[in-house]
């Protein structure tokens, strides 16, 4: 028993179709576009069962079920794009934590080391208390992004 129904508008109906004949467009959009129209219940739409619409795409009925869904919440339209990523990621390091490091990676290795490696600074900043935990790769990409060479001769 399907729980989402898809009926589609005229207008829907022939948006989808003239996506599904051009040349040039991205194939999980037509793959889907191609889904709805299969899954339409309108009076013009073939109402193709699951397992139908399987057997004629390269798809999963998990897959439907899911476009099914997505195109009841959003539309029919708006199911053919990629959902939008909500989430928001926190940066380890603020300003003065990128200073700290930048100060940290300038200054003398430690004893026994030639020079800094990213898990030394990493390290180092962990101890120092700038952050509670941090990987070597955010150092990295930190350092990457004030154009610090750390193979260079640093002279301070």
């Amino acid at each position: 028993m399907k729980k989402y129904r898809i009926k589609l508008s005229a207008d829907e109906r022939l948006a989808l179709t003239k996506l599904t004949l051009k040349q040039k467009v991205n194939a999980q959009q037509k793959l889907r576009a191609q889904i709805l129209l299969a899954c339409d219940e309108s009076e013009q739409g073939p109402a193709k069962t699951d397992a139908v619409i399987v057997a004629e795409l390269p798809v999963s009925i998990r897959t439907i079920e899911h476009l099914r869904e997505r195109a009841a919440e959003v539309g029919a339209l708006e199911a053919l794009l990629p959902r939008t990523r909500n989430r928001v990621y926190e940066r380890k390091l603020d300003g003065a934590g990128e200073a700290r490091l930048v100060a940290l990676a300038c200054s003398k290795a430690p004893d026994g080391r030639e020079h800094w490696t990213m898990q030394l600074l990493a390290d180092e900043l962990v101890t120092l208390a700038v952050v509670d935990d941090i990987s070597d790769e955010t150092v990295r990409r930190t350092l990457k992004k004030t154009n610090l060479s750390l193979t260079e001769t640093n002279t301070g």
